[in-house]
């Protein structure tokens, strides 16, 4: 089974709000999720309350091979996740 961490939408009609959630390649977008790891909310104007991880649960489903899209590479590359999963990758 390929495990994606990827965005499922949540809120409102212009007013979008996402879940950060690790599911299988082939289920549907807002479909069913193996596990929840943060939130990204990017109609907030505070950067500190726009994403929430779990960086345990994100470092977790990388260290499992979980391959994030495109825009939750971005945010967990913005947030430092992906630099400490390689760091602990080269340490071993």
């Amino acid at each position: 089974m390929a495990v994606k961490i990827r965005l499922t939408r949540l809120g409102s009609k212009r007013n979008p709000f996402y879940r950060i959630v690790a599911a299988d390649a082939r289920a549907p977008r807002d479909g069913r999720i193996i596990e929840q790891i943060g939130t990204y909310d990017p109609v907030t104007k505070d950067a500190s309350q726009t994403v929430k991880i779990d960086e345990e649960l994100a470092l977790k489903w990388l260290a499992n091979g979980a391959k994030p899209t495109d825009t939750v590479h971005n945010i967990l590359s913005k947030e430092g996740i992906l630099k400490k999963f390689d760091d602990q990758r080269q340490s071993k």
